[in-house]
Parts: C-alpha cells; structure tokens; sequence
C-alpha cells in the first residue's frame, strides 16, 4: 500500500500545476497576437512617411532652406537661431626683443628691398600682429573667409579675402579674392602658425616675407591614396617682385604641385615644386648713390621664380602628442631682365639689367615631451652678379648701387617652445643673423607670445 504513496503525490502535484500552464499558455497567445498588431501598425506608419518623402522631394526646396541646412550641417550642433552666423576667432601676439645693432639700419645685403622685410623689429616690448578672421559657408556651393591682419602700429590691412567652391566635380576647388599663394611650403601659412617669430631670409628677400595674390586660383586633387595636388592661380600681379600694371588684364601665371604620402605607421612626406612670373613696371626702391645722397631706383621688365620644397614628419605610431619630429626646407632661385633706372626722380638713366639670385633654408623642430618644442634653422642667401648695364658701360661706378653690390647673407636660428594648450604659446628664440654687410653680425634674443580665442581651423599639413 505504501509503495503507491510517491505516484499519488506525483498525481495531485500535476493537478496543481495544470491551471498554472494553461495560464501561461493563454499570455503567451496574447503577447504574440499585440505583437503581431503592433507589426501591422508600424508598417502602416511607415509606409505612410516613405509617401510623404516622395511628395516632398517633389516640391523645390527653397535657397533659404539649402542654405540653412548645409550651414547646419556645417556648424555641428549650432542653433538655428545661429546657423547663419560666421564662426569667428582672434589670434594676438606680442614680443620682447633685444638686438646688438640698430635694428633701423636692418636690410638683406645684395638685393634690392621690396618695403614688406620685417627683421628683428623694434627693441623692447612691441605688440605684434593680430589677425581676426571670419569664415562660414555661404550656401551649398560656396564658402567664405576674411582675415584682417592688425599691425601694432595700429594699422588695418586685409591679409586674405576670398571665396571657394563647395561642390565642383572630380576634386577640384576654385578660390577667388586674395589669398596667399600655393606656391612653396611656407608662403600660405599664417604667422602665428610658424615654427619660428619671423620667416626665412628668402621669403623676406623674394616677398618681402609673404606672397598675396588679387586673382583666381584652381586645385585639383587627385582621387588617389597618394596625395597629389595640381593648383594654378593669376591676377593682378601687384605684390613684390611683380606690381599693378598700366592697362587691363591678368598679370603674371602661379603653377605648383604637391605629392606625398605615409612610410609605415610613423612617418609621412610631401614634396612640391613651383614656378612663378611675374611683370613689374617701374618697381622703385630706396638707395643711396656713391656719395651717400639717397636717390630712387626702378625696375622694369620680367621676373621668374621657381622652387622646390620638402617636408618630412615623424610621430611614433603617428600619436603627435607626446614626440614629433618634423625636417623641412625650401630652395628658391630667381631671374629678372628688364631695364634698370637710377635715380627714376632726377637723373633718369636706364638701360638693361640682368640677375640671377637664390636661397635656402633647412629647419628641424622637435617636439620632445608634451606641449614643449626645440627648433633649429640655417638661411642662406646667394645674391649673384647682377649685369647692371650702366655700371659695365662705365656710365656709373658700382657704388652707386650699394644695394645691389655682392654680398654672402645668412643666418642661424635656435627656438624653445612651450604650449599650454592648443590655444596658447611662449616662444623664446636666439638668432646669429649675418644678412647685412659683412662683418656686421646681429645677435638677436626674442621672447614672443601668440593666443587665440574662438574656433580655428585646422592648419595646412
């Protein structure tokens, strides 16, 4: 009798817990059937908005629409209220500097001044050049961007104006306006972007420190792992060597192109070439003649560039935050024909002139701990033998263009510096600078400062 106890426990257990699994069964039944509902009323829902999409892709969007969204889409998470509104920013800068000769007398001996080189600058505190810069889209198919540079001598000057195209087709991007030239490495690079507080000789020889150019220009990049970029500008051609000529047209043709790419996972490269030329009539200067009385000079004719330029960057593993190395140079090589004038205001002599005249630099920065940067740079300059036809046709002395006479102009520069943050460096810098005269060698010590407040762009690689 007891051996049927366990199987009647069994029996009655069963029945307990038949009601409980009919039950679950039931919600089962319902979970699946409110799913299968709310299946039906998403794909109703859906096609529903997949038709209202169709009727307005229909309808033509208004401009003001097109440009709201392509500014939004811009901006990031910009308000609409904002969306319209250019991003703006300001970068300000400042030096202590402390030379061993009159820094009033400074010049690059063997060429002719453009009026743009710089040198060391005044002694003691001076307050540098501050740029503001506004830069948005304009609608789809353009963008928009102004820098006014604003001297410490309380001067306004537009550095860069210009517009550029958002949507050509095959890679290429046209600007209009002025803009620094894509020639070189260094020439379309702001100052407060520079390795150093002041440029390389050859570019305040050749520029008069920066290249701008009133005009057009087109670029094309290549659809390819390997960069290649292809660019061509014209203008008005009034900045040194060239100036604005007496009827219409363009004056003067920019080509450059660019090639680069990665060597492993650490270092990459660019190299490029350019060729610039140039018109000038009656490009005047200040000299003195072999008395020592100070008399105008003038050039006329043709004048021709071309360079090449390098630059080599090493990161470990690519990560730029804690250790960069980066090696670049440039050499540029110039040729002028033309006629030249002595004393243009007076005397009024001209006849032909010829000159060949290059330059170089080679500058390595490294980047070896976070934020802090040591720098190393060597210019310089080859003036040449200029064929000035009125000194080699005895009608005057050599000395009379003591500008032009031959010199061996260059330069060595050292560099520290230190960035809190992105927004911010100091900079103290050291110059052995032999571009004037032989034997009148200027040590200069020069303490600089550089902040920018508001959003910035990126900068060129």
């Amino acid at each position: 009798m007891t051996s049927f106890k366990p199987i009647a426990a069994l029996l009655a257990l069963a029945c307990a817990m038949s009601p409980s699994i009919a039950g679950a069964a039931d919600e089962v039944a319902e979970l699946r059937a409110e799913l299968h509902a709310m299946k039906n009323e998403y794909a109703t829902r859906v096609g529903a908005l997949e038709a209202r999409i169709v009727q307005l892709e229909s309808v033509p969007t208004p401009i003001a629409t097109q440009v709201a969204q392509q500014q939004s889409t811009a901006g990031g998470s910009r308000s609409s209220a904002s969306a319209l509104n250019p991003v703006i920013s300001l970068i300000f800068a400042g030096n202590y500097t402390d030379v061993s000769q009159d820094p009033e007398t400074w010049r690059i001996a063997g060429f002719m001044p453009s009026g743009g080189e710089v040198g060391p600058g005044e002694r003691s505190f001076n307050l540098g050049e501050s740029e503001l810069v506004l830069n948005a889209n304009v609608d789809p198919y353009f963008s928009a961007m102004m820098i006014a540079a604003i001297t410490g001598e309380d001067e306004i000057e537009i550095e860069e104006a210009y517009f550029r195209t958002l949507a050509l087709p095959s890679g290429l991007t046209a600007k209009g306006g002025r803009f620094f030239s894509g020639l070189g490495y260094l020439n379309d690079v702001h100052a407060h972007f520079w390795d150093f507080v002041d440029q390389p000789l050859v570019y305040q020889a050749f520029f008069g420190n920066q290249l701008a150019q009133d005009g057009l220009q087109l670029k094309w990049i290549a659809p390819t792992d390997l960069l290649v970029e292809i660019g061509a500008e014209t203008g008005n051609g009034q900045a040194f060597p060239g100036t604005r000529r007496s009827r219409n047209g363009l004056n003067g043709e920019t080509l450059f192109a660019h090639v680069g790419g990665d060597i492993g996972e650490s270092m990459s490269w660019r190299v490029g070439a350019s060729w610039l030329e140039l018109r000038a009539e009656d490009r005047s200067y200040e000299d003195v003649d072999e008395f020592g009385e100070p008399v105008t000079n003038a050039f006329t004719g043709k004048s021709r560039t071309w360079g090449v330029d390098a630059v080599l960057k090493w990161a470990p593993y690519g990560n730029v935050t804690r250790q960069q190395l980066k090696v670049q140079g440039e050499y540029l090589r110039r040729r002028e024909d033309g006629e030249l004038t002595f004393d243009a205001d007076g005397l009024g002599l001209s006849d032909a002139y010829r000159s060949e005249q290059s330059g170089w630099y080679l500058q390595s920065v490294f980047q070896f701990r976070p934020r802090w940067r040591v720098g190393l740079r060597y210019d310089s300059l080859d003036p040449g033998s200029p064929r000035i036809a009125l000194v080699d046709e005895s009608v005057l002395p050599p000395e009379a263009f003591p500008a032009l006479l031959g010199a061996d102009p260059d330069r060595i520069t050292m560099m520290l510096d230190w960035s809190p943050s992105e927004f911010s460096r100091l900079r103290a810098q050291y110059a052995w600078d032999d571009a004037r005269d032989e034997g009148q060698r200027d040590r200069q010590f020069r303490l600089q400062y550089i902040y920018g407040i508001g959003a910035h762009g990126a900068h060129k690689y």
